[in-house]
């Protein structure tokens, strides 16, 4: 059913080249939406209606959720989905707090201190998409993090839909006032993000943030990347996907199920099989030729298998662990016989599931890490959300008159060298007070 791609005897192939991934064109997708960025940032709350009935077909007057639908949701909320949410808040709340890290005093020399802070941002915009699906999870995963680190003010975003009345999907809501979010918008895409960048005029209005997260669709990524600058992102979020390290111990129809699992989520998601087994690549196969067609979003993972998506031979697990490393997968399974020892072996992933035990699934929900994890190969250089997203490095630097004079002739030294004398007056000024 995927793609076969034999890299044996390949291994000084250029694999960004060769491994497939869903084209994502944002440079294209950025042009499309800088209209609506734009007309947010001069029209406020009108552009905000207008992109709203252009793309969502839905005509906003409040774009405020009111306090009463929240409750509502929540109450009417499936007790097995509220038992499901509050665990799920519980484990990532757990991990979050290990993110945390304590001021730490650093004496450089006899009476000069640095002291590196962690200090909150004050207020977040979180983005939950709501297309296709509806995505409680994320209303956890963007939110714990931003409370445990201590943000003051948090606002959701997530696009209204008709068939709920022109608000976002009910257990969006749900999840949102179980955690005691009162501040939802009924706003979803690029003008979601604009509003967040830039705010909305009026009263009550919307106050600007200073970081905007969460995932959504190339157009969110677009605005993300518009915005920068003006406020904090997490990243560019772009379609999910998962590469699977496996040797002859995984099970065939575990590995199927996985992959079945992250195509379902996407036409775009690409999923790879990443083997030294031509056995296993066959088994999975026959066991993907069983359950895709039992699977409710058949078509959508079909699409995927056929599109981005390969099983990847390789000469052996040492091979197939470079090739992981080169593509960088937001979700790495790795299904092997030394699985631990492998795993701690990956430069490049953006969450990674050690053993056959632990499905990408469980860490989309229940895992206690973060689900908000990068995309598109950038996982070689940014890791997934978590407390520390939420806050800022700040450096306290304190120098008595004796540390500053014992320093001084160095720092008259460089910046002379730099003929910035002014910096050097600076220093001497108050050696000569002392």
């Amino acid at each position: 059913m995927l793609t076969r791609l034999d890299l044996r005897g390949r291994r000084d192939a250029d694999l960004t080249a060769v491994l497939p991934r869903a084209e994502l064109d944002v440079a294209v997708a950025v042009e499309q939406v800088r209209p609506v960025v734009e007309a947010v940032r001069d029209r406020g709350a009108d552009a905000v209606r207008e992109a709203t009935q252009r793309f969502d077909g839905v005509t906003l007057t409040d774009l405020r959720v009111p306090a009463v639908a929240l409750a509502t949701a929540l109450a009417e909320l499936d007790p097995a989905v509220r038992a499901a949410l509050e665990e799920a808040i519980r484990r990532n709340r757990t991990v979050s707090t290990a993110q945390l890290r304590a001021d730490e005093v650093v004496q450089v020399v006899d009476g000069a201190t640095v002291t590196e802070r962690w200090v909150p941002v004050g207020r977040v915009g979180l983005y939950v998409p709501g297309g296709r699906v509806a995505y409680p999870s994320s209303v956890v995963m963007n939110a714990v993090p931003a409370l445990v680190a201590g943000v003051g003010s948090l606002a959701i975003a997530s696009p209204p839909k008709q068939e709920f009345g022109g608000l976002p999907n009910p257990y969006i809501l749900a999840a949102c006032a179980l955690l005691g979010i009162e501040e939802v918008y009924a706003v979803g895409g690029a003008q979601a993000i604009a509003m967040f960048a830039y705010g909305l005029p009026g009263d009550p209005g919307v106050a600007p943030v200073d970081v905007i997260t969460g995932p959504g669709n190339v157009y969110v990524a677009a605005a993300k990347r518009l915005v920068q600058g003006r406020c904090g992102i997490d990243s560019e979020a772009g379609p999910t996907e998962i590469a699977i390290l496996a040797d002859d111990t995984a099970v065939p129809a575990v590995v199927a199920a996985d992959l079945i699992a992250q195509a379902e989520h996407d036409p775009l998601a690409a999923c790879l099989l990443v083997t030294p087994s031509v056995a296993l690549a066959d088994a999975v196969d026959v066991e993907l030729d069983k359950q895709v067609p039992a699977t409710k979003h058949c078509a959508r993972v079909e699409e995927a298998f056929a599109g981005q998506s390969a099983h990847v031979l390789v000469e052996d697990l040492d091979h197939g662990l470079a090739v992981v490393d080169a593509w960088a997968a937001e979700h790495l399974e790795v299904i092997t016989a030394d699985a631990p020892e492998r795993a701690r072996r990956v430069r490049n992933a953006g969450a990674i599931f050690v053993g056959g035990y632990t499905p990408v699934s469980l860490g989309d929900y229940l895992a206690g890490s973060n689900h908000v994890l990068p995309t598109g190969g950038t996982a070689r250089f940014s890791a997934g959300l978590s407390a520390q997203s939420f806050l800022k490095r700040m450096s306290l630097v304190e120098y008595t008159a004796e540390a500053l004079a014992t320093v001084a002739p160095h720092v008259s030294a460089l910046g002379s060298a730099e003929d910035l004398l002014a910096h050097v007056e600076a220093v001497q000024v108050r050696v000569r007070l002392a």
